[in-house]
């Protein structure tokens, strides 16, 4: 049985970015942002890693606020840390020194009431590379369609 619940899915990201190596990241978070998350009130979409300081951080992630708190509601789109070990954190600096590669946010689910946030290092796809998985992902649409008639 698994306890994760997808909270907010990158799909721009899987379209837009091959995806290589996964790892899973904590999140520092400030007062109401977890009930904002558990409420699904997260958009992935525009966000993106940075390192400073041999520390990794998640920018642009819109959290919205929670509605029913208080004046102390969070900043929605504040640069939160990511919470990797430090051996982690050095190699994908190194992977993005390398012309073409960067982190992206893939998803953010609850893993035992914790937010999780699973990245992955990515290289961008070329317009050709985009139009041959689209082609695949229809082709194998038709085939499963066809198979489904037969029986």
């Amino acid at each position: 049985m698994s306890t994760q619940k997808t909270i907010a899915d990158n799909r721009k990201a899987r379209h837009d970015y091959e995806l290589y190596d996964r790892y899973e990241a904590g999140l520092e978070l400030k007062g109401t942002e977890i009930k904002s998350i558990r409420r699904g009130k997260v958009q992935l979409k525009d966000s993106y890693i940075s390192f400073y300081n041999n520390e990794a951080y998640i920018k642009g992630m819109h959290i919205s606020p929670y509605e029913f708190g208080n004046i102390f509601n969070h900043d929605e789109t504040r640069d939160r840390k990511l919470l990797l070990h430090k051996k982690e954190i050095r190699k994908l600096y190194q992977d993005t020194r390398i012309k073409g590669y960067t982190v992206v946010p893939v998803r953010l689910y609850l893993s035992k009431g914790l937010a999780k946030l699973e990245i992955a290092l990515a290289k961008g796809k070329n317009l050709h590379d985009k139009r041959e998985s689209q082609k695949a992902k229809d082709a194998k649409r038709e085939i499963e369609k066809a198979l489904k008639n037969q029986y």
